[in-house]
């Protein structure tokens, strides 16, 4: 059996905010931009990846949830409280300055983990973590 990552999907709540740090700060470049009604839908991802996707949605992208599970969700990323994802990058330390100069909240710096990897890790404006990895030699 042959299965790949294509798509996986982060929830953010402000689009230009996120653009700011997914697209500006991270590099990832944007292949979609859709909306409809209320809903907007960014896809972006890694020119070194073409096959795998991030889909920046809103809260809202589900029309059966309730005002009340909308809400539950904007409360949690508010917290810090949804872990989003993990990039791998060849340079740790170099990702983590140019970030960092992007004004985008620190949660760690890079440091060397006891798991093998040297990581950093950041908050995305909506309150979603994005780690940063780089493999020990």
């Amino acid at each position: 059996m042959d299965i790949n990552l294509s798509q996986t999907f982060i929830t953010v709540d402000d689009h230009e905010k996120a653009l700011g740090f997914y697209r500006d700060a991270l590099g990832l470049e944007v292949r979609k931009d859709v909306g409809l009604q209320d809903m907007r839908w960014v896809t972006v991802g890694s020119p070194a990846q073409p096959d795998v996707s991030v889909v920046l949605e809103s809260p809202l992208a589900d029309p059966g949830a309730s005002e009340a599970d909308r809400q539950a969700v904007v409360d949690l990323m508010r917290k810090g409280l949804l872990r989003a994802a993990i990039f791998g990058t060849g340079d740790c330390d170099a990702a983590f300055e140019r970030i960092a100069a992007s004004g985008a909240e620190v949660l760690r710096e890079p440091a060397d983990q006891p798991y093998g990897v040297r990581e950093c890790a950041f908050l995305d404006p909506a309150g979603n973590q994005i780690v940063l990895q780089q493999p020990l030699s």
